[in-house]
């Protein structure tokens, strides 16, 4: 079983800066392939960023290019997003989810974790 827990949300004001992080337990000696999303209500689930398992690749969406980053610290199997610059319309549910080929991680990921509410202020 592959657990995924959020953390690090909250309200922020535009311009504002703010890190999530995303612990990943699961089956021994495996490392995953993670993804965060966002959803505002009624809408659909947005990509975000992903990170490989090995820590080489990276993928943003355009709208956040430039003003935020993914890393990781397989050491303490925890996925970060750094939130800079951040807008009104960066508010949403920021959810991380795994997956172990990289093919999926932007369609497909099998793990999701529970979301952490990000609220931006103008």
């Amino acid at each position: 079983q592959v657990s995924l827990v959020e953390s690090g949300g909250g309200l922020v004001q535009a311009g504002d800066s703010l890190k999530l992080s995303c612990a990943v337990s699961g089956r021994s000696n495996e490392v995953y392939h993670v993804a965060w999303f966002r959803q505002v209500p009624g809408k659909g689930r947005e990509f975000v960023a992903a990170i490989g398992r090995n820590l080489g690749v990276t993928l943003f969406a355009d709208s956040v290019k430039g003003r935020f980053t993914i890393s990781r610290d397989n050491a303490k199997s925890t996925v970060y997003l750094q939130m800079n610059s951040l807008k009104v319309e960066d508010t949403a549910v920021y959810t991380c989810a795994a997956a172990q080929a990289w093919s999926v991680i932007r369609t497909a990921p099998l793990y999701w974790g529970q979301g952490t509410q990000v609220t931006v202020s103008a």
